[in-house]
């Protein structure tokens, strides 16, 4: 079958974009067991997952957006692919609103596409709640949020703040970020059984209250050079630990994305830009 795609970023975390609405004929069946091939960087197109347009099914949403891993799992959100999945669906007509609410697995979410005419130059999305209890995130262990909680990780201290956006998240916090160090940590504390449903990790260096940089290991993905849930996390997880305010700048391995933790709603804001790279088709069985 040959499947119509995008090559889309958001600063760097890359996707495979499907849009089913104007392709109802591609299952998602198809989509899960291709996933593997479709991001393979050597043999496929590469990417850190598929997004998938849907038409809604309910009153008040706009659009569904769902998000797959390369292993073929289904994750809840992606930040950085509601971004690209906000730019597509606004250029390519599916809306000419420029707030739009959008359906995810975890939770519905607004976007605000921000740009002239017909474009979409960045995107700002109310991320929902951050969600710090244990059974949301979900985490195992005693009663109360996850704040600097010393784990062992493969034999090392390591002390993880875990927050939820939707999707877990495994935050800690070091003097300087390093490669060797989050591809270390970050296979092992992902798997750590804490973490019944797995789990993202990001290791973070503290600039200033207001500049973090982080590096990042998906949950079944590896290494990516962003994660927009994961950008939240970290500036929820460095507030709760005293070392920054609620507005901060985070420089990723992509580039930079703002984020707001709100305090009156307990929203999170995050803005970033969306490019799309390149489209073409692909045969697949």
């Amino acid at each position: 079958m040959n499947v119509p795609f995008a090559k889309m970023h958001g600063i760097g975390n890359d996707f495979i974009l499907i849009d089913r609405i104007k392709h109802p004929e591609i299952l998602e069946t198809l989509i899960e067991r291709n996933a593997p091939f479709l991001c393979d960087r050597h043999f496929g197109i590469g990417s850190d997952g598929i997004l998938v347009v849907e038409a809604p099914t309910r009153a008040g949403i706009d659009l569904v957006y769902r998000m797959y891993n390369p292993d073929g799992s289904e994750a809840e959100m992606c930040g950085n692919g509601i971004r690209c999945f906000g730019k597509w669906v606004f250029e390519n007509g599916h809306t000419d609103k420029r707030t739009i609410t959008v359906e995810t697995k975890a939770g519905d979410l607004v976007l605000e596409l921000n740009g002239d005419g017909d474009t979409v130059d960045s995107v700002r999305v109310d991320m929902g709640a951050a969600r710090l209890s244990r059974p949301e995130i979900p985490m195992t262990g005693a009663e109360g949020p996850a704040v600097g909680e010393t784990l062992d990780v493969d034999g090392r201290d390591v002390a993880v703040t875990a927050v939820s956006m939707g999707n877990p998240h495994a935050i800690y916090f070091v003097d300087t970020v390093t490669d060797e160090s989050i591809n270390s940590i970050g296979p092992v504390l992902e798997k750590h059984y804490r973490f019944p449903r797995k789990t993202n990790v990001h290791e973070v260096q503290v600039l200033s209250p207001s500049h973090l940089h982080m590096l990042t290991w998906e949950r079944g993905a590896g290494r990516t050079l962003a994660c927009g849930t994961g950008a939240c996390s970290v500036a929820v997880a460095a507030h709760l630990n005293g070392y920054a305010g609620r507005s901060v700048n985070i420089t990723l391995a992509g580039g930079d994305l703002q984020i707001l933790w709100d305090e009156a709603t307990n929203h999170v804001f995050m803005t970033g830009p969306a490019t799309l790279v390149y489209t073409g088709s692909i045969e697949l069985k």
